[in-house]
Formats: C-alpha cells, sequence, structure tokens
C-alpha cells in the first residue's frame, strides 16, 4: 500500500495545482469563516515538520482494492470475521455497556446546511381504537439521516475527482465506481451503506486531549508521536492493535457539542495523513473521534480539503465514525473495548445514524 503514498514531488505539484478555488475557499473563509482565531491555527515547528513528511497524494489509480479485489462493496467491513468476533469476545471481562452516540436533536451542531427536523403530526396520531381504547404516536423525521449527529460515513459518502472537474466519468469513489455508475436521485447505485458488514471488533481509544493537557486546538494535527505518547500513558501497546481494529481519538472538541455550537463546527483538531498512513498500515477497519470529520480541519496544507477522507474511506474502504461521546469511558479509564455497531441498512445510502456501544 505504501506505494500509494510515495509518489515523486512532480506527481504532488500537480496534485495541488487540481485542488480548484472552491475548495480552497470552503476551508479558508467558508468553513473557518473567522470563528476560528488566527493564533489557535499557528502550527508549530514539529507540526510544520509533520506536513513535510506527509505522505504525498497521487492521481494513480487507486483501484481494484489489494486484498479484497474489483468486485468488493463492503470495504474494512469484510474484516469481521467470525474469528474476529470470537478474538473481539475475550476483551469482555465486566460487562458495562457504554453508549458513545450522541441523542439526536435539532439543535445539535450540523454541518454546512444540513438539517434535522423531526414533527409528530396530530396529538395522538392515531386512534383511539378497539374496546381498549389505543392510541398512538409516529414521527416524522426529514434529515440528511447518515450525515447528522453521530454519523457513520460509508464508502459511497466521499470521492475524488480525477480528470478533468465535472467529468462524472472520472468522478473515483472505492474500488474506482464512477459517480456516473453510482450516482442517482433515490440512492447509490453500487456502494451505498447495505453493503457494509455490522462491526463486532476491537476498539483501541486513545485520549490525546490528556496527552495534551488540555482540549485541543482547530487546526492541530493529532500525530504518530501523540499515538504513541497516549500508548504510554494509558499503558497499552502498540502491538495490541491487529488487522481488522477500530481506533477512536479523543481530542476534547466534543467538549462543545450544545455549549458552543459555532466553534464546534469552525474546525477541529483531527488526525492528518501522517496517521491515515499509520491507519492503513495497522489494517483497521474504521476510525472516530469526537468531532465531526475525525479529521484536522482546517488542513495544514491550505491546499487540501479532507483529504484524510480521501485517503482512508475512498482509496482503502476503511470507515468513518464521527460525533462520538467517550467521556463515560475515560472516565473509567476503559480504553480498550469491544466497539459494536449495525449500520442502518437504508439501501443506496451514504453513511448511518445509530447508536454505537462500547462493552467492557
Amino acid at each position: 500500500m505504501d506505494a500509494r503514498y510515495l509518489q515523486d514531488k512532480e506527481e504532488l505539484k500537480q496534485s495541488a495545482q487540481d485542488v480548484n478555488e472552491d475548495r480552497r475557499a470552503f476551508l479558508t473563509a467558508g468553513l473557518v469563516g473567522g470563528a476560528v482565531a488566527a493564533g489557535t491555527l499557528v502550527a508549530s515547528v514539529a507540526n510544520a515538520q509533520q506536513v513535510a513528511q506527509a505522505p504525498a497524494l497521487t492521481a494513480a489509480p487507486f483501484w481494484p482494492h489489494p486484498k479484497w479485489g474489483k468486485d468488493d462493496v463492503a470495504g474494512a467491513s469484510n474484516w469481521i470475521t467470525p474469528a474476529k468476533v470470537l478474538d473481539t469476545v475475550k476483551w469482555i471481562k465486566d460487562g458495562k455497556i457504554y453508549r458513545i452516540g450522541r441523542v439526536y436533536e435539532s439543535g445539535m451542531p450540523k454541518f454546512g446546511e444540513r438539517a434535522f427536523t423531526m414533527r409528530i403530526p396530530g396529538s395522538p396520531t392515531g386512534g383511539p381504537f378497539g374496546a381498549n381504547k389505543l392510541v398512538y404516536h409516529d414521527e416524522y423525521l426529514a434529515t440528511e439521516i447518515g450525515q447528522t449527529g453521530t454519523q457513520f460515513d460509508g464508502l459511497g459518502h466521499i470521492g475524488i475527482q480525477m480528470g478533468k472537474d465535472g467529468d462524472k466519468n472520472e468522478m473515483r469513489y472505492y474500488n474506482g465506481h464512477t459517480e456516473q455508475e453510482i450516482g442517482g436521485a433515490y440512492g447509490l447505485a453500487v456502494i451505498g451503506i447495505e453493503n457494509c458488514k455490522p462491526f463486532f471488533t476491537r476498539g483501541h481509544l486513545f485520549d490525546v486531549e490528556a496527552v495534551k493537557g488540555a482540549p485541543m486546538d482547530a487546526g492541530q494535527e493529532i500525530t504518530v508521536a501523540d499515538l504513541r505518547s497516549a500508548l504510554q500513558k494509558q499503558n497499552m501497546q502498540e502491538a495490541d492493535i491487529k488487522e481488522g481494529d477500530a481506533v477512536f481519538f479523543n481530542t476534547g472538541w466534543g467538549k462543545l457539542w450544545l455549549k458552543n455550537n459555532d466553534k464546534f463546527n469552525s474546525g477541529e483538531p483531527g488526525i492528518g495523513l501522517e496517521v491515515a498512513k499509520w491507519c492503513i498500515d495497522k489494517g483497521v477497519c474504521l476510525t472516530g473521534a469526537d468531532q465531526w470529520a475525525t479529521e484536522v480541519v482546517p488542513n495544514p496544507n491550505k491546499d487540501l480539503a479532507f483529504p484524510v477522507h480521501g485517503e482512508l474511506i475512498c482509496k482503502n474502504g476503511i470507515y468513518n465514525h464521527e460525533n462520538l461521546d467517550f467521556t463515560a469511558l475515560i472516565a473509567d479509564r476503559k480504553y480498550q473495548f469491544a466497539y459494536i455497531f449495525s449500520p442502518a441498512p437504508i439501501k443506496g445510502a451514504t453513511g448511518s445514524n445509530g447508536g454505537p456501544i462500547a462493552v467492557t
């Protein structure tokens, strides 16, 4: 897999040139919009070095998947085998269940112009019926069902424009599927979320906030060195992380949830391309965090828009779980657990809502 990243300087230069002005404007003006003070975005010398060492992006084809082949539509959920489940069960010692998803409500922070509106028509919706006078309630929900609140990114959520901008035959998604193939007003034709297999795997939580001693700032990148510091602090070993495991990052940004939505939406700390490559090399099935993209926003390289999404989801089929809440796990110092989540099998959807749990 390393060949995808170790490209020459000319490819990196061309890749940067291909990033259009709209993406630049989105990150530097639309997304940050002045809401994040310039001081919080000043990169340290170490961070600057990290950017220089980040793997080069490439315009070369990244399909078919080297492990699961050209016809695969399940991505890294293929790691969840009976053997993986049995191995994961060994981690359940005290039988305690932790909800790591957030409550869905209209006031929660949402990306861009996404919406979450629920209505219960009538009061009650129906009844009374029968001699027992039964009444009932229904709800009507209008939202981007897989992309609001605690959200799970499917393989059809992220693509990369190859070739000329606007060419749907060169907008490539996981395993090389094109926008022309999969796109549609009524759902994705090929790599919808219904193809993702349920997750029952080992989870590893990196409390980077604790390593830093305070919540991280928007634009502050989590490095591999930070992960190793967290492992040491939490008495964990890097060798604990096996193929098919899930890894999670606590930045402290989640403390802004419903308390300062504007700041929460303005940017975020998170992983960058270095940690993305580390995750790919480890063969993880999924990444997740306590903020809305898992990756650092804005990226230290101002020409890049959500490059970690592209590398993990699009190129490698590694899923992403956003807006998680690790408060209870951290309070109990539970950093390794069974991660359990079954995406809602909505045919053609780009992602999923739901209630992920950690079991210790």
